[in-house]
């Protein structure tokens, strides 16, 4: 058996690599594909991340249609209707969360199931480390979109007093914001990396800072770094959004919620607050993949297959 997924290599997508190691630990084969190369390739399951996919090229086949975010501004209600109206009918759906569901509002009656973000086993297994020396004050792990308003995080660490702190931005597709701080040595732009390094980047750094702005869809679905950062036992800065404190009330977690115009960003306040960490034994990848209904189906549709724990 062979999956094919596609997506258009805009985005980071940790959970291709955890969707790959996940089912090639059972002897399915995968490729990672973008559109327009996806005809060209024979594979049982075809498994779109979306965006739109209005036709159906997998006809042998199963199509599965991914929704890990609603639409983006601008025009973000248009263009989830009209995804939701026009996008090929797959035969499973999932999404991120209800949240992200409610937003597409299809009516049929199409399977679906809910896969949230997850983190790798390894980072919960993995040992606590004698004191290591910092090379960064500061991480933000990311996109550099539009959409993430990163402007008032630049200008911040770009003058006095926060200049004198370093600022890594992990991340891909950001030249333009390197060539207008180029003369703000003290921010660092690198990547993108492998998903499995990104640990020992923030493990190397005194802050971890999760910054979306604040609206929709960022303020209701999860911040997939925000979960490694904490896996780290890293400090956390993150910006005032539901999800995240609804996750800090659930785990009992304490991270530094900054102002919206980052007024609060001080070196001495923020080393001074008592940071605490959830346990994320449940946030593992292989768990998240069970709960979303996945494998129940392709079993339904497949009876060879068998996701029983290794």
């Amino acid at each position: 058996m062979k999956i094919i997924f596609i997506h258009p290599h805009k985005a980071l997508l940790p959970e291709l690599e955890a969707y790959i190691n996940f089912f090639s630990d059972y002897g399915i084969d995968t490729e990672i594909a973008a559109p327009k190369w996806s005809g060209e390739i024979k594979a049982e399951i075809e498994w779109t991340f979306m965006g739109t996919d209005f036709v159906k090229r997998n006809r042998g086949g199963l199509l599965i249609h991914e929704y890990a975010s609603a639409s983006l501004p601008r025009f973000r209600g248009v263009k989830d209707f009209l995804k939701a109206r026009f996008n090929a009918r797959p035969d499973f759906r999932i999404f991120l969360n209800e949240y992200v569901q409610k937003r597409f509002r299809f009516k049929d009656s199409i399977p679906f199931g809910f896969r949230d973000m997850g983190i790798p086993e390894a980072l919960i297994k993995m040992e606590p480390l004698p004191k290591r020396q910092k090379k960064y004050d500061f991480i933000y792990c990311g996109s550099v979109g539009r959409d993430r308003r990163m402007e008032e995080v630049f200008a911040a660490f770009a003058k006095p007093p926060l200049n004198n702190h370093s600022l890594l931005i992990l991340s891909r597709d950001y030249d333009f914001y390197s060539k207008k701080y180029f003369n703000s040595p003290n921010i660092l732009f690198q990547g993108p990396v492998k998903p499995s390094e990104v640990a020992d980047y923030i493990l190397d750094s005194r802050f971890c800072i999760n910054y979306r702005p604040l609206i929709e869809p960022h303020l209701y679905q999860t911040p997939a770094k925000l979960l490694e950062y904490a896996a780290c036992k890293t400090p956390i800065l993150t910006t005032d959004s539901p999800w995240v404190r609804e996750f800090c009330k659930r785990y009992g977690c304490h991270f530094y919620f900054l102002k919206e115009d980052l007024s609060n960003l001080h070196w001495d306040q923020i080393c001074q607050f008592s940071y605490s960490y959830p346990d994320l034994s449940d946030w593992i990848w292989e768990k998240q993949i069970r709960r979303s209904g996945i494998l129940e189906f392709l079993q339904s549709r497949y009876p060879y297959l068998n996701f029983r724990f290794l």
